[in-house]
């Protein structure tokens, strides 16, 4: 039904990885925020695990200490709030979060310790769900166990995976806000659909993809359910150089 009504659909997560690779493949010090136990899903174990080999340095951060316990590709771990990250300023030329923004709960404060830790000129990648998409304004009316229950049911997750939500830098206009007000500048802002999330019940996927059939039209990108945002630290700016200048005689 997918491949007649949307045969170009995509799962978000596999735009996230080419965005990924793209910027990673040009860094030599790389941190994930909330790098829980994986980077990109479970079925992409072996090409996680490529992509780090081929970056110098990659540190994972992540606050729930659970989950780092559990982390199955990165060795440089540690447990830290993003509000206070344990490294000196100007150590990394790439920070990246999947699917950790809808969590933060003082983005501008947060945005602002990534961009402490970023080198001039360093990106900060992440891919979070669109607040304006039909599937965040359905789960905003979930409780949280009930959200943590659809959650197991749907994809199969843990409900202790499963963490709140707060969408406050989950449009296009609050990346804009927030990351000006944390000194980063908006390089990119892409809204890609995803595969349909209600797969597993047929009778209802099948509205589904007529919907995200209608969000392929520009015209409705708006609406579409992820955002993969690129953000820079603003490159330093040398010091104008100083001209000698002869005394009048």
């Amino acid at each position: 039904m997918q491949r007649r009504l949307v045969p170009d659909l995509r799962y978000s997560q596999t735009h996230f990885e080419e965005f990924l690779t793209g910027q990673a493949l040009r860094a030599s010090a790389w941190l994930d925020l909330g790098c829980g136990h994986q980077l990109l899903p479970e079925w992409r174990a072996e090409a996680e695990r490529m992509l780090l080999k081929r970056v110098p340095l990659v540190v994972g951060v992540d606050y729930d200490l659970e989950s780092l316990l559990k982390h199955r590709t990165i060795h440089e771990l540690a447990r830290a709030d993003a509000r206070q990250l344990p490294f000196a300023d100007d150590t990394f030329d790439l920070v990246t979060a999947n699917m950790v923004v809808e969590h933060l709960d003082d983005p501008a404060a947060q945005f602002a310790e990534v961009r402490r830790v970023l080198r001039p000129g360093g990106a900060f990648l992440f891919h979070t769900p669109n607040a304006r998409s039909y599937f965040v304004a359905t789960a905003r009316l979930l409780p949280d166990g009930l959200k943590r229950r659809v959650a197991k049911f749907l994809d199969g997750r843990d409900e202790s995976d499963v963490f709140p939500t707060l969408y406050r830098a989950n449009r296009p206009e609050d990346v804009a806000e927030v990351a000006a007000s944390a000194g980063l500048e908006v390089a990119d802002v892409t809204l890609v659909s995803s595969a349909p999330v209600l797969g597993a019940i047929p009778p209802v996927a099948a509205v589904e993809l007529v919907v995200l059939r209608a969000l392929q039209r520009p015209s409705l990108a708006r609406y579409r359910s992820n955002m993969i945002c690129t953000l820079r630290k603003p490159a330093a700016v040398s010091a104008p150089r100083r001209v000698p200048v002869a005394a009048a005689s």
